[in-house]
Protein backbone atom coordinates (compact mmCIF):
# COMPACT_ATOMS: atom_id res chain seq x y z
CA UNK A 1 0.00 0.00 0.00
CA UNK A 2 1.40 3.47 -0.97
CA UNK A 3 2.50 5.49 2.25
CA UNK A 4 0.63 8.71 1.68
CA UNK A 5 -2.28 5.96 1.35
CA UNK A 6 -1.05 4.81 4.70
CA UNK A 7 -0.82 8.03 6.79
CA UNK A 8 -3.93 9.37 5.12
CA UNK A 9 -6.22 6.31 6.38
CA UNK A 10 -4.53 3.90 8.51
CA UNK A 11 -4.17 3.42 12.29
CA UNK A 12 0.00 2.83 11.97
CA UNK A 13 0.62 1.83 15.29
CA UNK A 14 -1.88 -1.39 15.12
CA UNK A 15 0.49 -2.22 11.75
CA UNK A 16 0.94 -4.77 10.58
CA UNK A 17 -1.75 -6.30 10.01
CA UNK A 18 -2.71 -10.37 11.29
CA UNK A 19 -3.79 -11.48 7.61
CA UNK A 20 -2.18 -14.52 6.72
CA UNK A 21 0.60 -13.93 3.97
CA UNK A 22 -1.58 -14.24 0.72
CA UNK A 23 -4.47 -12.87 1.98
CA UNK A 24 -6.68 -10.87 -0.26
CA UNK A 25 -8.10 -8.60 2.91
CA UNK A 26 -5.55 -6.14 2.63
CA UNK A 27 -5.89 -5.58 -1.01
CA UNK A 28 -9.75 -5.08 -0.41
CA UNK A 29 -8.94 -2.86 2.81
CA UNK A 30 -6.50 -0.65 0.07
CA UNK A 31 -9.53 -0.63 -2.34
CA UNK A 32 -11.95 1.00 0.22
CA UNK A 33 -9.04 3.77 1.11
CA UNK A 34 -8.17 4.06 -2.63
CA UNK A 35 -12.04 4.99 -3.44
CA UNK A 36 -12.69 7.09 -0.37
CA UNK A 37 -9.31 8.85 -0.91
CA UNK A 38 -10.04 9.38 -4.59
CA UNK A 39 -13.76 11.22 -3.70
CA UNK A 40 -12.32 13.50 -1.36
CA UNK A 41 -14.39 12.29 1.13
CA UNK A 42 -14.04 14.60 4.74
CA UNK A 43 -12.74 11.33 7.18
CA UNK A 44 -14.74 13.02 9.81
CA UNK A 45 -17.75 12.05 7.84
CA UNK A 46 -16.94 8.52 7.24
CA UNK A 47 -17.96 5.68 9.76
CA UNK A 48 -16.40 2.22 9.14
CA UNK A 49 -18.12 -0.73 10.73
CA UNK A 50 -17.26 -4.15 10.94
CA UNK A 51 -18.92 -7.50 12.20
CA UNK A 52 -16.71 -10.32 12.99
CA UNK A 53 -14.21 -12.77 10.71
CA UNK A 54 -11.24 -12.07 8.83
CA UNK A 55 -12.43 -9.33 6.84
CA UNK A 56 -13.87 -7.47 10.07
CA UNK A 57 -10.36 -6.80 11.13
CA UNK A 58 -9.80 -3.92 8.72
CA UNK A 59 -12.39 -2.00 10.78
CA UNK A 60 -9.30 -1.51 13.50
CA UNK A 61 -6.59 -0.50 11.29
CA UNK A 62 -8.59 2.21 9.33
CA UNK A 63 -7.97 5.32 10.72
CA UNK A 64 -11.87 6.97 10.64
CA UNK A 65 -14.78 6.78 13.01
CA UNK A 66 -14.98 2.89 13.44
CA UNK A 67 -17.33 0.08 15.51
CA UNK A 68 -16.42 -3.60 15.62
CA UNK A 69 -19.59 -4.80 15.92
CA UNK A 70 -21.16 -8.19 16.92
CA UNK A 71 -21.07 -11.20 14.57
CA UNK A 72 -23.51 -10.72 11.73
CA UNK A 73 -24.58 -7.66 12.97
CA UNK A 74 -22.69 -5.00 11.37
CA UNK A 75 -25.30 -3.85 8.95
CA UNK A 76 -27.80 -3.41 11.60
CA UNK A 77 -25.30 -0.86 13.89
CA UNK A 78 -24.80 1.19 10.79
CA UNK A 79 -28.63 1.58 10.14
CA UNK A 80 -28.38 3.12 13.76
CA UNK A 81 -25.48 5.43 12.48
CA UNK A 82 -27.03 6.31 9.27
CA UNK A 83 -30.21 7.20 11.11
CA UNK A 84 -28.39 8.99 13.76
CA UNK A 85 -26.86 11.45 11.49
CA UNK A 86 -28.17 11.18 7.75
CA UNK A 87 -24.91 13.44 6.71
CA UNK A 88 -22.42 10.26 7.40
CA UNK A 89 -21.08 8.02 4.78
CA UNK A 90 -21.49 4.88 6.13
CA UNK A 91 -19.27 1.67 4.90
CA UNK A 92 -19.68 -1.98 6.26
CA UNK A 93 -16.49 -4.04 5.70
CA UNK A 94 -18.04 -7.68 6.21
CA UNK A 95 -16.95 -11.54 5.19
CA UNK A 96 -19.67 -13.51 3.27
CA UNK A 97 -20.13 -16.05 6.56
CA UNK A 98 -20.91 -12.65 8.85
CA UNK A 99 -22.96 -11.26 5.87
CA UNK A 100 -24.94 -13.97 4.48
CA UNK A 101 -25.15 -16.82 7.33
CA UNK A 102 -25.72 -15.05 10.73
CA UNK A 103 -26.21 -11.61 9.32
CA UNK A 104 -28.56 -12.65 6.37
CA UNK A 105 -31.84 -11.72 7.93
CA UNK A 106 -30.10 -8.04 8.47
CA UNK A 107 -28.73 -7.84 5.09
CA UNK A 108 -32.39 -8.64 3.16
CA UNK A 109 -34.33 -6.07 5.29
CA UNK A 110 -31.37 -3.57 4.87
CA UNK A 111 -31.50 -3.63 1.30
CA UNK A 112 -35.23 -4.21 1.59
CA UNK A 113 -35.74 -1.10 3.38
CA UNK A 114 -32.80 0.50 0.61
CA UNK A 115 -30.95 1.74 3.77
CA UNK A 116 -27.88 4.46 2.22
CA UNK A 117 -24.84 2.51 3.25
CA UNK A 118 -22.40 0.82 1.24
CA UNK A 119 -21.72 -2.61 2.22
CA UNK A 120 -17.88 -4.16 0.87
CA UNK A 121 -17.92 -8.34 1.15
CA UNK A 122 -14.56 -9.60 1.56
CA UNK A 123 -15.83 -13.05 0.05
CA UNK A 124 -13.16 -15.71 0.58
CA UNK A 125 -15.68 -18.68 0.19
CA UNK A 126 -14.83 -20.21 3.87
CA UNK A 127 -14.88 -19.27 7.48
CA UNK A 128 -11.05 -18.51 8.42
CA UNK A 129 -10.80 -16.75 11.46
CA UNK A 130 -12.46 -19.79 13.38
CA UNK A 131 -10.80 -22.74 11.73
CA UNK A 132 -11.89 -22.78 8.20
CA UNK A 133 -15.92 -24.13 8.21
CA UNK A 134 -17.46 -24.24 4.95
CA UNK A 135 -19.86 -20.86 4.56
CA UNK A 136 -22.80 -20.07 2.42
CA UNK A 137 -20.69 -19.18 -0.37
CA UNK A 138 -18.37 -22.27 -0.27
CA UNK A 139 -19.01 -23.69 -4.24
CA UNK A 140 -20.60 -27.39 -4.19
CA UNK A 141 -18.16 -29.59 -3.96
CA UNK A 142 -15.42 -27.98 -2.24
CA UNK A 143 -13.96 -29.09 0.87
CA UNK A 144 -14.01 -27.80 4.68
CA UNK A 145 -13.28 -28.71 8.20
CA UNK A 146 -17.07 -29.05 8.61
CA UNK A 147 -17.37 -30.46 4.92
CA UNK A 148 -14.89 -33.20 5.29
CA UNK A 149 -16.72 -34.92 2.04
CA UNK A 150 -17.40 -31.68 -0.16
CA UNK A 151 -20.24 -29.57 0.41
CA UNK A 152 -23.79 -30.27 -1.04
CA UNK A 153 -25.32 -26.83 -0.48
CA UNK A 154 -25.66 -24.57 -3.33
CA UNK A 155 -23.42 -20.97 -3.03
CA UNK A 156 -25.28 -18.11 -2.48
CA UNK A 157 -25.08 -15.15 -4.78
CA UNK A 158 -24.77 -12.70 -2.28
CA UNK A 159 -25.03 -9.43 -5.11
CA UNK A 160 -27.86 -11.13 -6.61
CA UNK A 161 -29.76 -11.93 -3.42
CA UNK A 162 -29.45 -8.04 -2.29
CA UNK A 163 -30.82 -6.69 -5.65
CA UNK A 164 -33.35 -9.12 -5.08
CA UNK A 165 -33.93 -8.42 -1.45
CA UNK A 166 -34.37 -4.49 -2.92
CA UNK A 167 -30.71 -2.99 -3.02
CA UNK A 168 -30.88 -0.58 -5.42
CA UNK A 169 -26.98 -1.09 -6.52
CA UNK A 170 -25.30 -4.43 -6.83
CA UNK A 171 -21.80 -4.84 -8.05
CA UNK A 172 -18.93 -7.51 -8.05
CA UNK A 173 -15.39 -7.19 -8.13
CA UNK A 174 -12.26 -9.31 -6.49
CA UNK A 175 -8.77 -8.96 -5.34
CA UNK A 176 -7.09 -9.29 -9.12
CA UNK A 177 -9.17 -6.08 -10.45
CA UNK A 178 -8.21 -3.40 -8.37
CA UNK A 179 -8.79 -0.74 -10.87
CA UNK A 180 -12.43 -2.40 -11.70
CA UNK A 181 -13.35 -3.14 -7.89
CA UNK A 182 -11.91 0.09 -6.51
CA UNK A 183 -14.47 2.13 -8.94
CA UNK A 184 -17.16 -0.25 -8.28
CA UNK A 185 -16.85 1.08 -4.36
CA UNK A 186 -16.47 4.50 -5.09
CA UNK A 187 -19.89 4.30 -7.46
CA UNK A 188 -21.37 2.21 -4.61
CA UNK A 189 -20.49 5.38 -1.68
CA UNK A 190 -21.89 7.92 -4.17
CA UNK A 191 -25.60 5.56 -4.83
CA UNK A 192 -28.50 7.24 -2.81
CA UNK A 193 -28.98 4.05 -1.17
CA UNK A 194 -28.05 0.49 -0.47
CA UNK A 195 -24.97 -0.48 -2.29
CA UNK A 196 -23.54 -4.03 -1.94
CA UNK A 197 -20.23 -4.94 -3.67
CA UNK A 198 -19.26 -8.62 -3.13
CA UNK A 199 -15.50 -8.69 -3.56
CA UNK A 200 -13.81 -12.17 -4.11
CA UNK A 201 -11.01 -12.45 -2.31
CA UNK A 202 -8.45 -15.33 -1.67
CA UNK A 203 -7.95 -17.46 1.42
CA UNK A 204 -4.83 -19.51 0.68
CA UNK A 205 -3.94 -20.78 4.18
CA UNK A 206 -7.99 -22.15 4.99
CA UNK A 207 -9.85 -22.44 1.58
CA UNK A 208 -6.84 -22.78 -0.71
CA UNK A 209 -4.47 -25.43 0.97
CA UNK A 210 -8.16 -27.32 1.91
CA UNK A 211 -8.94 -27.70 -1.79
CA UNK A 212 -5.20 -27.36 -3.24
CA UNK A 213 -5.93 -24.27 -4.97
CA UNK A 214 -1.97 -24.04 -5.02
CA UNK A 215 -0.05 -21.02 -3.84
CA UNK A 216 -1.54 -17.18 -3.23
CA UNK A 217 -0.32 -16.46 -6.66
CA UNK A 218 -1.96 -19.30 -7.96
CA UNK A 219 -5.11 -17.82 -6.53
CA UNK A 220 -4.26 -14.47 -7.91
CA UNK A 221 -4.21 -15.45 -11.38
CA UNK A 222 -6.95 -17.53 -11.03
CA UNK A 223 -8.77 -14.34 -10.69
CA UNK A 224 -7.19 -12.97 -13.64
CA UNK A 225 -8.51 -16.04 -15.93
CA UNK A 226 -11.43 -16.57 -14.34
CA UNK A 227 -12.95 -13.11 -14.27
CA UNK A 228 -15.02 -11.64 -17.09
CA UNK A 229 -16.15 -7.50 -17.32
CA UNK A 230 -19.93 -7.02 -17.47
CA UNK A 231 -19.86 -5.28 -20.57
CA UNK A 232 -18.69 -8.45 -21.80
CA UNK A 233 -19.98 -10.68 -20.06
CA UNK A 234 -23.24 -9.52 -22.12
CA UNK A 235 -21.90 -10.14 -25.33
CA UNK A 236 -21.41 -13.91 -24.12
CA UNK A 237 -23.44 -17.11 -24.33
CA UNK A 238 -24.52 -19.12 -20.66
CA UNK A 239 -21.90 -21.97 -22.01
CA UNK A 240 -19.12 -19.50 -22.39
CA UNK A 241 -19.83 -17.68 -19.01
CA UNK A 242 -19.44 -21.48 -17.03
CA UNK A 243 -17.50 -20.82 -14.28
CA UNK A 244 -16.65 -17.11 -14.85
CA UNK A 245 -16.78 -14.84 -12.58
CA UNK A 246 -18.58 -11.31 -13.67
CA UNK A 247 -16.74 -8.11 -12.73
CA UNK A 248 -18.70 -5.06 -12.54
CA UNK A 249 -22.26 -3.43 -11.88
CA UNK A 250 -24.62 -6.08 -12.03
CA UNK A 251 -28.13 -3.87 -10.99
CA UNK A 252 -28.64 -0.28 -10.77
CA UNK A 253 -31.70 1.11 -10.04
CA UNK A 254 -33.21 4.46 -8.16
CA UNK A 255 -35.93 3.69 -5.19
CA UNK A 256 -36.37 5.85 -2.43
CA UNK A 257 -33.81 5.99 0.32
CA UNK A 258 -35.21 5.11 3.71
CA UNK A 259 -33.68 7.76 5.83
CA UNK A 260 -34.46 10.70 3.51
CA UNK A 261 -38.14 8.86 3.79
CA UNK A 262 -38.07 8.30 7.47
CA UNK A 263 -36.72 12.26 7.50
CA UNK A 264 -39.91 13.38 5.78
CA UNK A 265 -41.98 11.97 8.60
CA UNK A 266 -39.77 13.73 11.44
CA UNK A 267 -40.50 16.73 9.86
CA UNK A 268 -44.34 16.17 9.38
CA UNK A 269 -44.58 15.64 12.76
CA UNK A 270 -42.57 19.02 14.13
CA UNK A 271 -45.10 20.42 11.60
CA UNK A 272 -47.74 19.37 13.32
CA UNK A 273 -49.25 16.91 10.57
CA UNK A 274 -50.95 13.71 11.79
CA UNK A 275 -51.54 10.32 10.61
CA UNK A 276 -52.32 10.25 7.28
CA UNK A 277 -52.13 13.78 6.62
CA UNK A 278 -50.16 15.43 3.71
Amino acid sequence: MPSVLIKNNMREEHLPHIWCPGCGNGVLMRDVASAIDNLGLDHRKVVIVSGIGCSSRAAGYMDFDTIHTTHGRAIPYATGIKLADPELEVIVLTGDGDVSAIGGNHLIHAARRNVGMTVVVFNNNIYGMTGGQYSPTTPRGEYGTTAVYGNIDRAFDIAALAFGAGASYAARGDTYHVEATTYLIQKGILHKGFSIIDCASICPTYYGRKNKKGSAVDMLMRQKTHGVMAEHAEKMTPEQLQDKQVIGVLAHTNYPEFTAEYQKIKDGLRGGKKDGQK
